[in-house]
């Protein structure tokens, strides 16, 4: 069973506070802001300078020290870069607070069942940042959903300097990975990708095809240095094509009622929440606390698509092994602009 929060406070607001004031943390305490079922307690970042911009933009406190939402806080969201998600995770949930944690969870399964350990042993809630989980589009195919047997997503973005710290696999395509796991419900028993950077010295364009224990199989292709922006997943079922598109939050289903040399098709737009998916995702959080119930992007299933990532990830680094594929993006051209530096200035 997990431990209530702060039960001396039940009939108090549930107070939250956001680590990392980057763009991730700066739209958490957006949304938080927004919320009048709790109480903002502040913003922290390691760098000061960040934390009192984001906390002046919403009028909350800028904290000067971690250690300060031990009795500030029940519930913090985690927007640090990557590599201190497991410190920082697994420090919050120490001091007795419930955390949600940007995906990816972790940088290795290590870290992860460190964090899954650390939620364990002091009963807190640990929620994963899947925010595609809480999609309109994801959500209304939920209830129809039955044994697809083919995927085809696209995940394409032009390039940002954002999360450069982690390879497309898990700054992009693990959203994908989730929801293909969610969807599924099976184990993956292939995996063959290939993937290669372009302006980082990290993979930044990568196409996956994966198996599934039960027959299904899902192309996936992911990149952050495309000319066009498309969030897009196909799956087939049955005498059913369905087709969501995450960026206009909506899902199409196509069915076949008469088949034969002249089929009928029927069309149906699925019904969808009118809900930002990221204030979907915070108020399964809240939820998750005060309810003390697992929330749906768990720790578990943090772990499970970070574990999907690595295998990706490893058949990538297999591939160019074999082909001979620098792990660098090429020199500029003499006397040519740096697209890299003239994109980030």
């Amino acid at each position: 069973m997990i431990a209530p929060t702060n039960p001396c406070r039940s009939s108090a607001k549930l107070r939250v506070a956001v680590v990392g004031a980057g763009e991730f943390g700066r739209n958490h305490a957006r949304v938080y802001r927004e919320m009048e079922s709790v109480e903002f307690a502040g913003v922290f970042d390691s760098d000061p300078a960040k934390a009192a911009a984001v906390a002046a933009e919403f009028n909350v406190p800028a904290l000067s020290k971690l250690a300060e939402l031990q009795y500030l806080a029940d519930a913090v969201s985690v927007a640090v870069p990557t590599i201190a998600h497991c410190q920082v995770g697994c420090q919050l949930m120490n001091m007795g607070l419930d955390v949600l944690i940007e995906k990816p969870m972790a940088t290795t399964l290590a870290e992860a069942d460190e964090l899954l350990a650390a939620a364990k042993r002091n009963q807190r809630i640990l929620q994963v940042g899947h925010v595609e989980r809480f999609n309109p589009a994801v959500v209304a195919v939920e209830p129809i959903v039955n044994r697809p047997l083919f995927f085809e997503v696209h995940r394409l973005g032009v390039f940002t300097p954002r999360s450069l710290d982690v390879d497309v696999i898990f700054d992009l395509m693990i959203h994908d990975l989730d929801i293909l796991l969610a969807i599924v419900k099976q184990h993956v028993t292939e995996v063959k990708a290939v993937g290669i950077p372009v302006l980082t010295e990290k993979v930044d364009i990568a196409h996956a095809r994966l198996e599934f224990a039960g027959g299904a199989v899902a192309n996936v292709t992911a990149s952050r240095v495309s000319t066009e922006r498309v969030r897009k997943m196909r799956f087939f079922q049955q005498h059913e094509y369905i087709s969501l598109d995450y960026a206009r939050r909506d899902a199409l289903r196509v069915g076949v009622k008469r088949p034969g040399p002249q089929p009928e098709f029927a069309f149906e737009k699925l019904p969808a929440p009118e809900t930002e998916p990221l204030r979907a995702e915070l108020e399964a959080f809240i939820q998750a606390v005060k309810t003390r119930q697992p929330p749906v992007t768990d720790g578990i299933a943090g772990r499970a698509a970070l574990d999907l990532a690595s295998r990706v990830m490893a058949s990538i680094l297999a591939h160019a092994e074999s082909v001979n594929i620098s792990s660098k993006p090429p020199a500029p051209t003499a006397g040519a602009p740096d697209l890299f530096e003239k994109r980030v200035q």
